[in-house]
């Protein structure tokens, strides 16, 4: 540079001239643009350092060989939006008030830990993803889509989406699905939020949750300033009685398979649960999040079916599809559809049309349930190659839980414990598991009454581990059955150390 600026070190100036050259030798109209983004860039990018004085417009615009003029209103564009600063007859600064940016993005999404063995549960196989099938439901949207439709949507869903879901979720689940009170959301995550912002609004400020139960529900309900009551079990689903003192009025359940036990609700636990709902005008969300896989017998119904006066009933593609997706669906009772509705509109203005558009083309051609068929041979064939490696390499093990889902709770015998010792001959091996109590709720040693001391002695208390059997939850979906083989392998060789 024939004047260069300059800062403490004198050099940073001069290190950034260098980005302003591919800027200089940018076509003519768009040469002042590209001149600006790059000064701009150098600045974010800490390569002109706040308090670095740059050189004239003259003697810049002679190094660069550009005119003048480009440079100059390069310089009053930065400095109108903060980047740079002047003075009469002081020159042109780089303004102090401008942080570096960071290098590149961070990736902060939940990944494989890269484990030796990883059956940490809760994600499908994403290498069966249909790419060719949904890449022709988009390309056909595309193609179809009124221009209209890519206004602002129905907060709802698009109504093409929800007659789909509608047919679907009758015919598979059982559920009374009326496509006016569907609303399609980003998962079940976004449902359990919605429904929580709901009942704060009406006045509630607690929900009970099962416990054992998701670890995610804690969060979700707090950010809708509702805090969680957890809940015991038994081996026929949620302990009524519990619920009953518990003086909450509304609850969230799996009664499909149970997450994490594995357990499916009895007919009367079902009853049970709806009377209590009649009787304190309260509500039920039911979370159907792998209703669809069950392999040693047709899926049990869905709760809402029952009576969709008091149950919400929530689910989604994140086991079926893939999370990455973000959709899922909540059927609503007429008395909460307006309210669910609104707040649904004031969270997002809706979902993505594009992407329901495609999802209804793919439920309308029979390429979802082609799909739900695959997967669901293909997980069977991994939990029994789960159930066959236990018993061949950890001897005494035991299964519980119906045959169903993407997950099992294994329980290994006392030799193999205490807890806290065959966890860290886990860690030091690399294999990435999951222990049942790292799904309760509770602290050690709270009780209840009506069963709810005996349901935490079956489901994951926290007290005594040392004279407890090792109770894992085990995800296989992700895995085939050589791995899921080679993985319990490699469990059993690491706890007889």
């Amino acid at each position: 540079m024939t004047s260069s600026g300059t800062n403490q070190d004198g050099h940073a100036a001069s290190a950034a001239w260098e980005l302003l050259l591919p800027a200089a030798s940018a076509p003519a109209r768009a040469r002042g643009r590209s001149l600006q983004a790059a000064l701009r860039e150098a600045v974010r990018s800490g390569r002109l350092a706040p308090g670095t004085r740059l050189p004239s417009s003259r003697d810049l615009a002679v190094d660069l060989g550009v005119s003048r003029g480009l440079v100059t209103e390069a310089y009053e564009q930065l400095t109108a939006e903060g980047y740079l600063r002047s003075g009469r007859g002081a020159g042109t600064w780089v303004g102090r008030a401008v942080r570096a940016a960071p290098a590149r993005a961070r990736d902060l999404a939940p990944r494989s830990p890269g484990a030796g063995a990883d059956f940490l549960p809760g994600t499908p196989d994403l290498a069966l993803f249909p790419r060719s099938a949904w890449a022709a439901a988009l390309r056909g949207v595309l193609a179809e889509l009124p221009h209209q439709d890519l206004g602002y949507p129905d907060p709802r869903g698009l109504p093409r989406l929800r007659t789909a879901l509608a047919e679907l979720l009758a015919r598979r689940r059982g559920v009374v699905a009326d496509p006016e009170r569907i609303v399609v959301v980003s998962g079940v995550a976004q449902a359990t939020t919605l429904l929580g912002f709901v009942l704060h609004a009406r006045g509630m400020r607690a929900i009970g949750v099962e416990d054992p139960g998701s670890p995610q529900h804690d969060a979700l309900y707090a950010s809708a300033g509702v805090g969680v009551v957890p809940l015991p079990l038994d081996d026929e689903g949620l302990v009524v009685g519990p619920l009953k003192a518990s003086g909450v009025r509304a609850v969230v359940t799996t009664p499909a398979h149970q997450y994490p036990t594995g357990i499916a609700y009895s007919a009367q636990r079902r009853a049970e649960l709806l009377d209590w709902a009649r009787s304190v005008d309260g509500f039920v969300l039911e979370d159907d999040y792998d209703g669809d896989f069950r392999y040693d017998r047709a899926p049990v119904g869905a709760l809402q079916g029952l009576d969709p006066e008091r149950v919400l009933y929530a689910g989604s593609v994140s086991k079926s599809l893939a999370p990455a997706l973000r959709l899922g669906w909540l059927l609503v009772p007429d008395s909460l559809a307006d309210e669910v509705v609104e707040r649904k509109r004031t969270m997002d203005l809706g979902h993505p049309t594009l992407d329901q558009a495609a999802f209804a083309r793919f439920l309308e051609g029979g390429d979802y349930d082609r799909r739900l068929r695959r997967c669901q041979r293909a997980y069977r064939e991994r939990r029994d190659a789960l159930v066959a490696a236990l018993e061949e390499h950890l001897p005494g093990s035991s299964v519980s839980g119906i045959a169903a889902g993407l997950h099992v709770i294994a329980t290994l015998p006392k030799r193999y414990g205490p807890q806290e010792r065959f966890l860290a001959r886990m860690a030091a091996a690399g294999v990435a598991i999951r222990t049942l109590t790292d799904c309760t709720h509770t602290p050690a040693g709270h009780g209840g009454s009506d069963g709810s001391k005996r349901s935490r002695d079956s489901y994951g208390s926290k007290e005594s581990d040392g004279d407890k059997d090792v109770r894992l939850v085990l995800g296989y979906a992700h895995l085939p059955p050589a791995r899921i083989r080679a993985g319990i392998r490699l469990m059993a060789e690491a706890a007889t150390v």
